[in-house]
Protein backbone atom coordinates (compact mmCIF):
# COMPACT_ATOMS: atom_id res chain seq x y z
CA UNK A 1 0.00 0.00 0.00
CA UNK A 2 1.47 3.17 -1.00
CA UNK A 3 1.74 5.39 1.96
CA UNK A 4 1.83 8.57 0.06
CA UNK A 5 -0.73 10.76 -1.10
CA UNK A 6 -1.29 13.67 -2.49
CA UNK A 7 -3.85 16.38 -2.51
CA UNK A 8 -4.08 19.34 -4.59
CA UNK A 9 -6.16 21.53 -2.45
CA UNK A 10 -9.55 22.12 -1.07
CA UNK A 11 -12.69 21.12 -3.18
CA UNK A 12 -13.20 23.98 -5.90
CA UNK A 13 -16.87 24.57 -4.40
CA UNK A 14 -15.12 25.25 -0.48
CA UNK A 15 -16.43 28.15 0.58
CA UNK A 16 -14.30 29.71 3.14
CA UNK A 17 -14.57 33.16 1.72
CA UNK A 18 -13.08 35.20 -1.23
CA UNK A 19 -9.51 35.73 -0.69
CA UNK A 20 -7.63 35.90 -4.64
CA UNK A 21 -6.27 31.92 -4.90
CA UNK A 22 -3.94 33.52 -7.63
CA UNK A 23 0.05 32.46 -6.74
CA UNK A 24 1.20 36.13 -5.06
CA UNK A 25 4.59 37.91 -4.54
CA UNK A 26 7.32 37.38 -1.58
CA UNK A 27 6.54 40.28 0.28
CA UNK A 28 9.34 41.55 1.78
CA UNK A 29 8.12 43.91 3.69
CA UNK A 30 5.72 42.04 6.00
CA UNK A 31 5.46 42.97 9.86
CA UNK A 32 3.30 39.79 10.70
CA UNK A 33 4.79 36.71 11.94
CA UNK A 34 5.23 35.38 8.58
CA UNK A 35 7.97 37.67 9.03
CA UNK A 36 8.29 38.09 5.12
CA UNK A 37 9.25 34.52 4.67
CA UNK A 38 6.27 33.62 3.06
CA UNK A 39 4.83 33.66 -0.45
CA UNK A 40 1.25 35.55 0.26
CA UNK A 41 -1.29 36.43 -2.35
CA UNK A 42 -2.08 40.33 -2.66
CA UNK A 43 -5.45 39.83 -2.02
CA UNK A 44 -4.31 38.58 1.62
CA UNK A 45 -1.69 41.43 2.26
CA UNK A 46 -4.04 44.36 1.10
CA UNK A 47 -7.43 43.63 2.30
CA UNK A 48 -8.44 44.94 5.44
CA UNK A 49 -9.19 42.36 8.07
CA UNK A 50 -12.59 42.39 9.86
CA UNK A 51 -12.42 38.92 12.34
CA UNK A 52 -15.78 37.73 12.60
CA UNK A 53 -17.15 36.55 8.71
CA UNK A 54 -20.07 34.57 10.07
CA UNK A 55 -21.56 37.29 12.31
CA UNK A 56 -21.77 34.62 15.24
CA UNK A 57 -23.24 37.20 17.65
CA UNK A 58 -26.60 37.27 15.49
CA UNK A 59 -26.47 33.36 15.52
CA UNK A 60 -28.82 31.75 18.76
CA UNK A 61 -27.05 28.47 18.70
CA UNK A 62 -23.71 29.56 18.01
CA UNK A 63 -24.04 32.44 20.91
CA UNK A 64 -25.58 29.66 23.73
CA UNK A 65 -21.77 27.10 22.77
CA UNK A 66 -19.80 30.11 24.00
CA UNK A 67 -21.74 31.38 26.73
CA UNK A 68 -21.84 27.98 28.03
CA UNK A 69 -18.18 27.77 28.21
CA UNK A 70 -17.98 31.46 29.75
CA UNK A 71 -16.90 32.96 26.31
CA UNK A 72 -18.21 35.83 24.63
CA UNK A 73 -15.55 37.76 22.91
CA UNK A 74 -15.70 37.12 19.26
CA UNK A 75 -12.32 37.41 17.82
CA UNK A 76 -12.19 35.28 14.46
CA UNK A 77 -15.45 33.05 13.32
CA UNK A 78 -15.25 31.39 9.19
CA UNK A 79 -16.04 28.37 7.91
CA UNK A 80 -12.78 26.12 7.27
CA UNK A 81 -12.10 22.04 5.93
CA UNK A 82 -10.77 20.08 9.10
CA UNK A 83 -9.06 16.59 8.11
CA UNK A 84 -9.06 13.73 9.90
CA UNK A 85 -6.86 10.81 10.94
CA UNK A 86 -7.89 9.13 7.70
CA UNK A 87 -7.31 12.18 5.54
CA UNK A 88 -11.71 13.02 4.77
CA UNK A 89 -12.07 16.66 4.67
CA UNK A 90 -15.05 17.68 6.59
CA UNK A 91 -16.59 21.46 6.83
CA UNK A 92 -16.36 22.99 10.04
CA UNK A 93 -17.21 26.62 11.77
CA UNK A 94 -14.18 27.67 13.29
CA UNK A 95 -14.54 30.42 16.20
CA UNK A 96 -11.32 31.72 18.22
CA UNK A 97 -11.97 33.62 21.11
CA UNK A 98 -9.46 35.56 23.63
CA UNK A 99 -9.44 31.98 25.90
CA UNK A 100 -10.24 29.03 23.12
CA UNK A 101 -10.78 27.13 19.52
CA UNK A 102 -14.19 25.86 18.92
CA UNK A 103 -15.15 23.65 15.80
CA UNK A 104 -17.97 23.12 14.93
CA UNK A 105 -20.57 21.35 12.58
CA UNK A 106 -22.13 23.64 10.23
CA UNK A 107 -25.06 21.63 9.67
CA UNK A 108 -26.11 20.78 13.17
CA UNK A 109 -24.38 23.70 15.09
CA UNK A 110 -22.99 20.93 17.35
CA UNK A 111 -19.60 22.01 18.71
CA UNK A 112 -17.59 19.00 17.99
CA UNK A 113 -14.30 19.86 19.45
CA UNK A 114 -12.91 23.43 21.97
CA UNK A 115 -8.98 23.77 22.46
CA UNK A 116 -7.67 26.04 24.98
CA UNK A 117 -5.33 28.14 23.31
CA UNK A 118 -3.23 27.85 26.77
CA UNK A 119 -2.92 23.98 25.22
CA UNK A 120 -1.62 25.66 21.67
CA UNK A 121 2.40 25.34 21.34
CA UNK A 122 2.50 26.06 17.33
CA UNK A 123 1.19 26.93 14.42
CA UNK A 124 2.92 25.15 11.38
CA UNK A 125 2.20 26.47 7.49
CA UNK A 126 4.25 26.16 4.23
CA UNK A 127 6.23 28.84 2.49
CA UNK A 128 4.36 28.42 -0.64
CA UNK A 129 0.83 30.33 -1.34
CA UNK A 130 -1.71 27.60 -0.09
CA UNK A 131 -4.54 27.77 2.03
CA UNK A 132 -3.32 24.46 4.58
CA UNK A 133 -1.90 25.25 8.91
CA UNK A 134 -1.75 22.91 11.60
CA UNK A 135 -2.01 23.69 14.92
CA UNK A 136 -0.24 21.88 17.53
CA UNK A 137 -1.41 21.15 20.86
CA UNK A 138 1.28 18.88 22.52
CA UNK A 139 -1.98 17.37 25.19
CA UNK A 140 -4.05 16.52 22.36
CA UNK A 141 -3.83 15.59 18.58
CA UNK A 142 -3.18 18.24 16.36
CA UNK A 143 -5.93 20.30 13.87
CA UNK A 144 -4.71 20.02 10.10
CA UNK A 145 -7.25 22.55 8.46
CA UNK A 146 -7.59 24.68 5.53
CA UNK A 147 -8.87 28.12 5.29
CA UNK A 148 -9.08 31.20 2.52
CA UNK A 149 -8.02 33.74 5.66
CA UNK A 150 -5.21 31.67 7.01
CA UNK A 151 -2.88 34.57 7.42
CA UNK A 152 -5.80 36.63 9.61
CA UNK A 153 -6.38 33.46 11.34
CA UNK A 154 -3.11 32.89 12.38
CA UNK A 155 -2.30 36.30 12.81
CA UNK A 156 -5.42 36.96 15.54
CA UNK A 157 -4.08 33.47 17.19
CA UNK A 158 -0.28 34.97 17.71
CA UNK A 159 -2.23 38.69 18.99
CA UNK A 160 -4.65 37.22 21.37
CA UNK A 161 -2.22 34.47 23.14
CA UNK A 162 0.24 37.99 23.55
CA UNK A 163 -2.18 39.87 25.12
CA UNK A 164 -3.55 37.49 27.51
CA UNK A 165 -0.14 35.59 28.42
CA UNK A 166 2.64 37.63 27.39
CA UNK A 167 3.38 34.66 25.18
CA UNK A 168 4.80 34.57 21.59
CA UNK A 169 3.45 31.69 20.00
CA UNK A 170 5.79 29.82 17.35
CA UNK A 171 4.35 29.82 13.72
CA UNK A 172 6.83 27.80 11.67
CA UNK A 173 7.51 28.32 8.06
CA UNK A 174 8.35 25.47 6.47
CA UNK A 175 7.80 22.97 3.26
CA UNK A 176 7.93 19.98 5.17
CA UNK A 177 6.03 19.27 8.65
CA UNK A 178 4.84 16.52 10.75
CA UNK A 179 1.71 16.65 13.10
CA UNK A 180 -0.56 13.81 15.62
CA UNK A 181 -3.14 13.40 13.21
CA UNK A 182 -4.91 10.85 15.78
CA UNK A 183 -3.42 10.00 19.70
CA UNK A 184 -2.05 7.42 17.62
CA UNK A 185 -0.78 8.59 14.35
CA UNK A 186 2.02 10.90 13.04
CA UNK A 187 2.07 12.45 8.89
CA UNK A 188 4.27 13.97 7.59
CA UNK A 189 3.29 16.67 5.17
CA UNK A 190 5.13 18.48 2.62
CA UNK A 191 4.43 21.25 -0.04
CA UNK A 192 5.84 22.23 -3.37
CA UNK A 193 5.08 24.21 -6.58
CA UNK A 194 3.91 22.72 -9.24
CA UNK A 195 2.19 23.56 -12.99
CA UNK A 196 -1.17 24.80 -12.12
CA UNK A 197 -0.94 24.88 -8.23
CA UNK A 198 0.66 23.84 -5.01
CA UNK A 199 1.36 19.95 -4.44
CA UNK A 200 0.63 18.49 -1.19
CA UNK A 201 1.69 15.05 -0.25
CA UNK A 202 1.08 12.91 3.22
CA UNK A 203 3.14 10.57 4.59
CA UNK A 204 1.91 8.34 7.32
CA UNK A 205 4.73 7.28 9.83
Amino acid sequence: MDRFKEQKGPPPDFDGGDEDRSVGEVDGGDHTPFAGGKVRRKASRYREHRGDYLHVSSRPGLMRILEKQGDTSILFADKVLKFTGSGKMKRRIFILTDFAIYLIDPETEAMTRRIALAAVEKVCLSKLSDNFFAIIIPTEYDLFMASTRKTELVQVMVDVTKSASDYDLEVLLSNRFEYNASASLVKEVSFEESQGGIKTKFLWK
